[in-house]
């Protein structure tokens, strides 16, 4: 019995481990699909694998990273020609990035259902903006002692890597930790509003990303739309939809892209998704932490409620013994006292 529990749980861990080396790589694929070469270096707006790899830890624990290097190390071959020293430092710093990440938010102490504005605080700034400036550094450093990169490019190359790397964590890693929540649904869900709302949310993409006239801000009352009416679990996946149909515009030089630079449409691709990323995960954190806290107060309000009830039955026959019982005059109350004689 003993011997088949080691064999079960070492078989669920190398599963888990090919599960996430496998995810890593497909998401990998998919963010190769939009790639941009900036003098030699293969940079992408959005990298998924960073928040999958981040969610992987999240959900999983540390235990897992050697799937999250595998999946790098095929990724990065993937890329290349052949595996070369450079090639394993980046495999490597593609590797530390998510761990320093999981480490700082378990320092911080973060709760992955994100229902605390506190812990998308920590998500952004901890999570994206500080675990990634690994990734980006070492990556960045490593092509450029390679001479792929000029030093007069270093810093677009960096700024690139690392918005990349971070928009994957704002953008990739909520709505993997929402769909621990996902039920079946039921009757009584606004099916009619969430259907109209997913309709609205790809319209209005499509409209922002691809009309000349710059109606790019048009996503954001949408966004908002979402996370005020189903928090995270909305606003997620619609921030997911525009940051992916803005990289498709901006890669293919369309709508208020067109025209631009290279370097232009990287950072307004940055920029965007960004703000889309920052609005959703923010907005929908506070919304859910005021429910939270209202529905924690209507159950201390209930609570009480009952224990006044209870209480009542016990304090009513004592006083109406104590009123039932004669009174004995005093001089307070204009009778006799006990010692007059």
């Amino acid at each position: 019995m003993i011997r088949t529990e080691r064999a079960r749980r070492r078989a669920v861990y190398v599963a888990q481990i090919l599960g996430v080396a496998g995810a890593y790589y497909l998401a990998g694929h998919l963010g190769l699909m939009r790639q941009v070469v900036v003098d030699g270096a293969v940079v992408t707006p959005l990298w998924p694998p960073t928040g999958i790899a981040l969610a992987a830890l999240l959900y999983l624990g540390v235990r897992v990273w050697p799937g999250i290097a595998l999946g790098t190390l095929l990724t990065v071959v993937e890329i290349g020609d052949a595996f070369t020293v450079s090639r394993l430092a980046i495999m490597f710093g593609n590797t530390v990035a998510p761990l320093a990440s999981y480490a700082l938010l378990r320092w911080a102490g973060f709760r992955s259902e994100l229902v605390r504005l506190r812990d998308g605080v920590c998500l952004v700034f901890l999570g994206a903006f500080a675990g990634m400036l690994i990734s980006a550094s070492i990556g960045s450093f490593t092509l450029l002692l390679d001479g792929k990169v000029p030093p007069g490019r270093f810093w677009l190359v960096w700024s690139s890597w690392w918005a990349g790397d971070a928009m994957g964590v704002l953008v990739v890693t909520p709505v993997l930790l929402v769909l621990r929540r996902v039920r079946w649904p039921r009757a009584s869900d606004r099916w009619l509003e969430a259907s109209v709302l997913a309709v609205v949310v790809v319209a209005s993409s499509l409209i922002a990303t691809r009309s000349s006239l710059s109606m790019i801000y048009l996503v954001f009352p949408v966004i908002i739309w979402a996370a005020l009416r189903f928090q995270l679990p909305g606003s997620a996946p619609c921030a997911l939809v525009v940051s992916v149909l803005a990289i498709v515009a901006g890669t293919d030089a369309l709508g208020p892209f067109a025209g631009h630079s290279l370097m232009e449409i990287m950072t307004n691709l940055s920029l965007l998704n960004g703000s889309v990323a920052l609005t959703a995960l923010l907005l929908g954190a506070v919304v859910a932490e005021h429910k939270n806290i209202r529905r924690e107060t209507e159950y201390a309000v209930e609570e009480l409620e009952a224990l006044v009830e209870q209480l009542a039955p016990m304090s009513g026959p004592a006083a109406a013994r104590y009123e039932d019982r004669p009174r004995r005059h005093g001089p307070l109350d204009g009778g006799p006292h006990p010692d007059h004689r």
